[in-house]
């Protein structure tokens, strides 16, 4: 079973920088499809940024390319989501997914992910 911990929300300023954590346990493949996604009070969950374990490629939604960046390191098992020029509409509930076996195609989908961090909250406010 797939256990995912998360760190590194807070409140931030207008145009500062948070780094979210996920450390994983439990993976047993390396076709695994790792997420960040976010749910703002009333609204949907909506895809944020994925990565693929094996080989590294990266995916965004098109309102954070150029301010985030995910990565990943192999040997602690975490994944990182670094957030820069933060802006209020980016205030969330922050949920790192991972989908193990996952598919490129469904890489944006997170009813295809099995499993779920506990959510760490976001504010971006002056």
């Amino acid at each position: 079973q797939v256990h995912l911990v998360e760190s590194g929300g807070g409140l931030v300023q207008p145009g500062g920088s948070l780094r979210l954590s996920c450390a994983a346990s439990g993976l047993t493949y390396r076709n695994v499809n790792m997420g960040w996604f976010r749910q703002a009070p009333g609204k949907e969950r909506e895809f944020v940024a994925a990565i693929r374990w094996s080989g590294g490629h990266t995916y965004y939604r098109e309102s954070v390319k150029g301010r985030f960046a995910i990565s990943k390191d192999n040997a602690k098992n975490t994944v990182t989501l670094q957030m820069n020029s933060l802006k209020p509409e980016d205030t969330a509930v922050y949920y790192c997914a991972a989908d193990q076996g996952g598919i490129l195609s469904s890489i944006r989908d997170p009813t295809k992910y099995d499993a779920w961090g506990q959510g760490t909250q976001v504010t971006v406010s002056s």
